[in-house]
């Protein structure tokens, strides 16, 4: 389960503030919904998407003990 900061919230920040984690729960989620997504929805969610680019994907390099080689927000 999520447990972070909801849309309503950041939709006042920038994208760049956002954690990788929301980023990644957020993806997700628009991209389950795209058919559905008006105009509005769709550029947030493009948005998230350029931001998750900026910062060179998803995935992390490589696994280690602390994490794996994928951004969890679960």
């Amino acid at each position: 389960m999520y447990v972070g900061r909801d849309m309503t919230e950041l939709s006042m920040m920038s994208k760049q503030d956002w954690t990788s984690q929301e980023l990644a729960y957020f993806h997700h989620n628009l991209q389950q919904v795209t058919p559905y997504l008006n105009s509005e929805g769709v550029t947030i969610h493009r948005e998230i998407v350029k931001e998750i680019m900026s910062r060179g994907g998803m995935n992390h390099e490589e696994a280690s003990y602390e994490h794996g080689s994928r951004v969890h927000y679960e």
